[in-house]
């Protein structure tokens, strides 16, 4: 399958507070052909984008918190156009901007504002989802509603696998479903069962009573995800890309072990 192969660098982000250069250069031999940024730390942009063009990694895409892209479009967007990323991503909203608030209206408004903003920019955004954009308003899936509401030019998706899958519907059905509108895929894989305290997993705190849970992320080919049919299903979707993403180590194994992981199950199956 004809994809290029990214990995989001929140899954090591560790290794890239320590090293970045030494990170990237790791990934790259590897076998990844991209990158997804969740931050440029300490670096500027231009320094970024001559790390990745010295060691031949494609800047593809970056993760960009909602509320800088909401307060400051365009200083925002511009540090990810000088590096060179075809994509920005909305990747988290927090409950006060989520279907199920006061705030969802205005988060559709202004994604559609931050959408034409990155247009102007030459760049494309997207949005990544998690699980609680599967409740349904007025018969309706949230995440539906908002790509209903904002044109594909202005929002494309990126779907998250994993959540897909949690949010309770089937990967390879929802990424076709899109078909035309998904350049780009985020490949999880995990073990275990929803529950109450899985967003800790991604670094949210919850204070709400827990009930106990076996839910892990897990390298791609090392769980419960059926990834032959979601490749294909990205492959007849028109998808460019699939990003890598763990946003936590499992199997005794540290985060770098988990994307080698990941990229060497991905060759094994043609990817």
């Amino acid at each position: 399958m004809a994809f290029k192969v990214a990995v989001q660098l929140y899954s090591v982000r560790g290794d890239v507070a320590a090293d970045l250069r030494g990170t990237l250069e790791k990934v790259k031999t590897m076998g990844y052909d991209g990158v997804e940024f969740a931050g440029i730390g300490k670096y500027s942009a231009a320094e970024i984008k001559a790390m990745c063009e010295e060691i031949g990694l494609v800047p593809i895409s970056a993760h960009v918190p909602f509320a800088d892209l909401r307060k400051a479009p365009a200083e925002t967007l511009a540090i990810y156009a000088e590096i060179g990323c075809k994509y920005v991503a909305v990747p988290y909203l927090v409950p006060a901007d989520r279907p199920d608030s006061d705030g969802w209206a205005k988060t559709i408004e202004d994604i559609d504002m931050i959408g034409k903003a990155a247009k102007e920019m030459g760049m494309q955004l997207l949005y990544h989802n998690h699980d609680f954009e599967f409740i349904k308003i007025n018969g309706k899936y949230a995440l539906d509603m908002l790509y209903d509401a904002v044109s594909a030019e202005n929002l494309q998706t990126e779907l998250d696998v994993c959540w897909v899958n949690v949010g309770g519907e089937e990967p390879a059905a929802y990424i076709r479903k899109y078909t035309g509108r998904a350049p780009v895929v985020h490949l999880k894989d995990f073990f275990g069962e929803k529950s109450d305290d899985m967003y800790e997993l991604i670094g949210i705190k919850s204070e709400a009573p827990k009930r106990p849970s076996n839910f892990e992320f897990r390298p791609v080919g090392s769980g419960l995800q059926n990834f032959p049919a979601i490749l294909e299903a990205a492959k007849d979707a028109g998808a460019e890309w699939v990003i890598v993403e763990q946003d936590n180590p499992s199997m005794g194994l540290t985060p770098m072990e988990c994307i080698t992981k990941s990229r060497e199950y991905l060759k094994s199956i043609g990817c």
